[in-house]
């Protein structure tokens, strides 16, 4: 029983940490660089749909326990600790969820980019 209620105090701060990086990334404050990484990831966790799709076997769960985890890890880091510290308070007083529009549209400018590149390789071998 205790481990799940750590999964869900988790699961919580992850919530709360996407919110902080959505807000991160339009605070004049945080480094451009920063900006960049936080809505990449905040995108990327909002978006409603995958890079890789959730019925691929093992791999379309790896995005979600893996690839968002470290991400959010990453953009926190970048961000300097004591404004993530005034992020993460003002996430968490908010109710509103930011819209995942901005995250569909990266996920399907990066498959966009994959198709191109793919192409690209596909017509120099030909």
């Amino acid at each position: 029983m205790q481990l799940i209620s750590k999964a869900k105090i988790w699961a919580k701060s992850l919530k709360r940490d996407i919110v902080a990086l959505w807000l991160a990334a339009r605070d004049a404050r945080v480094p451009w660089y920063a900006k960049a990484v936080a809505g990449a990831v905040a995108a990327y966790a909002l978006s409603p749909i995958d890079l890789i799709p959730d019925f691929v076997p093992v791999l379309g769960y790896l995005d979600d326990l893996v690839i968002v985890p470290l991400g959010i890890l990453l953009a926190t880091w970048l961000v300097p600790p004591d404004l993530m510290s005034e992020l993460r308070e003002e996430a968490a007083r908010r109710i509103e969820r930011p819209s995942g529009r901005s995250g569909v549209i990266f996920i399907l400018v990066v498959w966009l980019a994959c198709i191109i590149f793919l192409a690209l390789a596909v017509r120099k071998l030909v």
